[in-house]
């Protein structure tokens, strides 16, 4: 391929050091961020190495893709590969590149949280992050990680409430807690508590059992039945979250085990998930490969470690890069020769084929469509449409007047890109319209930022002539067009800024992005919506029980998250975060009718 007087000038610039590169379009949009131990030879080898050994093959139509559409790079040069990857995955966090693989799996699994402090509290969580607590999991799901905290506060003494209160609650009278909120607890109890926690969740549950069966046989020789049947219960319970697994390693180490597969331009990634030496999850994914496969699957690894907790050993295939990996993740990254962990590996990796095989159809297709469509819509407006954006509505005889707008570049969802419009006071539909599209619009000249290739309303006649307005009005460049319906509000044709209709085939690929296109602005307008008006409910609501103040009302909007979560919830988990005689006044005004 020819390449540009400016991207010479700058491959000659380019260092014999490790670093991260960053490749641009016309638009000085980011298009791929990768890492090289070399950034000269990485980086040439795009321009000149369409059979560079870096590619091993993979310097296919995508790659090709990729590289006629990149007219700017940026590099930083780091000081060891180490750095470099950890710059690489920031980068791809932020600007979240088309090109890069991104781990598209956006399940955070949920842990058990053991806080540090002295009377401290178990509970479920899905953010790791603090420094200020010890964690166990991943838990296959939330249900299973909640039951496990619910048995460990039935049997261990530990503290329950999130706030310690001014008074004591019913678990503290009910011998489940050691009181923190009336006097202070020796920290060595404590400890020793903990300690018996974090063998359990350990997965050594003997001690706990062997006392449990013990007290249910004292309180049956002293004709305690009642109280003998809730430790049966319990140990049921018990036995029910900790029954074996499909796998069963004798050693009960943490570890994880990551597989790949390629196949005609697409990669999927495969990884076990063991704890305590059970096999708790699987976990799959598939998409297009633009980059060297080792560099993708490095990459896979990295970003799924930046949402869940790094296990003791990581099982890894042939070639990868364990030392990198290794410093990176500050853990035993190791490629496993024989024995059961070999045999480990190409379970994964078998998994990682049939898997493969089995979505790859469905995955190509889809990808095939959107090609179609996005082809289809550069034909009608004769010109290249790349990025795609549109507007919606929604409000309630006028209240809570919103608007969203969606990004779409190359037929995929940006959502970094999407904004929400909060208007006041009631407006017309064409009025609304009109305003979004000045503040969108406006700002992006205002910031010398790119315009879109397209902008659709999700409208005729009426909606297209207010976004022409504003558009005139701003002296742009834009491209405008609607989504015309018909008599059951179905998308039946285009219409263009001078009002003609363009039919479009309903069985066309190009329908069905421009369908999926709507839905999204419609969902993404509505969502806002209803936050706003569950926010404005909850305050309401909040503000009429006595014995909720501020303070109160900010930590169980931060608790529960949403209206929808708070009413959910139980009496026994209002008292977590505020005294229990306020939640059950709190429970019964949220169950009104």
């Amino acid at each position: 391929m020819s390449i540009s007087k400016h991207l010479q000038d700058k491959l000659a610039l380019l260092p014999d050091a490790p670093g991260c590169y960053i490749m641009k379009d016309e638009n000085q949009n980011i298009l791929y961020v990768g890492k090289a131990k070399v950034l000269k030879n990485r980086v040439r080898s795009y321009f000149h190495g369409t059979h560079s050994s870096y590619f091993h093959g993979t310097h296919n139509n995508k790659t090709t893709r990729l590289v006629s559409h990149i007219r700017d790079f940026e590099f930083i040069v780091t000081s060891s590969e180490k750095e470099a990857l950890l710059l690489e995955i920031n980068l791809i966090k932020k600007h979240t590149p088309p090109y890069n693989i991104m781990f598209m799996d956006d399940k955070t699994y949920p842990y058990i949280e053991i806080t540090k402090e002295n009377n401290f509290v178990v509970r479920t969580t899905r953010n790791i992050k603090s420094k200020k607590s010890e964690y166990f999991g991943p838990y296959p799901s939330s249900q299973s990680a909640y039951e496990i905290v619910r048995l460990i506060n039935q049997i261990f003494c530990v503290r329950k409430c999130r706030h310690i209160p001014d008074s004591p609650c019913l678990y503290y009278h009910m011998h489940q807690c050691l009181g923190p909120c009336i006097h202070e607890v020796d920290p060595k109890e404590n400890e020793k508590t903990r300690k018996k926690i974090k063998k359990f969740l350990s997965g050594d549950t003997k001690e706990v059992m062997d006392s449990l069966q013990a007290k249910m046989l004292d309180a049956s020789e002293n004709l305690q039945f009642e109280k003998a049947q809730e430790i049966y219960n319990t140990i049921q319970a018990l036995e029910h979250v900790i029954e074996k697994q499909t796998i069963d390693f004798k050693d009960l180490a943490n570890r994880d085990v990551f597989g790949y597969y390629v196949d005609s331009g697409y990669i999927s990634f495969q990884a076990f998930l063991i704890r305590q030496g059970k096999l708790l999850e699987r976990n799959m994914s598939i998409t297009p490969l633009y980059e060297d496969e080792m560099d993708a699957f490095t990459s896979f690894i990295m970003q799924y470690y930046e949402k869940n907790v790094v296990p003791k050993e990581i099982l890894v295939p042939q070639g990868t890069p364990v030392d990198i990996l290794k410093e990176a993740l500050n853990t035993n990254v190791h490629i496993p020769i024989r024995g059961e962990k070999k045999k480990l590996i190409e379970m994964v990796y078998k998994n990682a084929k049939e898997a493969h095989e089995q979505k790859f159809q469905l995955v190509f297709r889809k990808d095939n469509e959107l090609k179609k469509a996005n082809a289809m819509l550069s034909k009608i407006f004769d010109a290249n449409i790349h990025t795609v954006e549109m507007f919606d509505n929604s409000h309630i005889q006028g209240t809570f007047n919103v608007s969203g707008l969606v990004v779409f570049k190359d037929g995929i969802p940006d959502k970094n890109s999407y904004r929400h419009y909060k208007l006041d006071g009631y407006r017309s539909d064409v009025d609304s319209m009109k305003e979004v599209i000045y503040r969108r619009y406006f700002r992006l000249l205002k910031e010398h930022l790119p315009m879109p290739d397209l902008l659709l309303v999700d409208g005729g006649a009426a909606q297209i002539s207010a976004a022409k307005e504003i558009i005139d009005m701003l002296q742009l460049d834009l491209r405008v067009a609607g989504l015309v319906k018909d008599d059951k509000h179905a998308t039946r044709a285009l219409m263009d800024v001078n009002l003609n209709e363009i039919p479009i085939d309903s069985k066309s690929s190009l329908f069905f992005l421009l369908t999926r296109m709507q839905d999204e602005v419609h969902r993404f307008a509505i969502t806002y919506h209803r936050k706003l008006r569950d926010k404005s409910m909850t305050k309401s609501v909040l503000d009429t029980v006595s014995g909720i103040g501020p303070k109160r009302k900010k930590e169980l909007l931060k608790h529960f998250k949403s209206m929808k979560q708070m009413r959910q919830a139980s009496v026994e988990q209002l008292s977590e975060v505020i005294p229990e005689d306020v939640a059950k006044i709190l429970y019964a005004r949220l169950h009104e009718k």
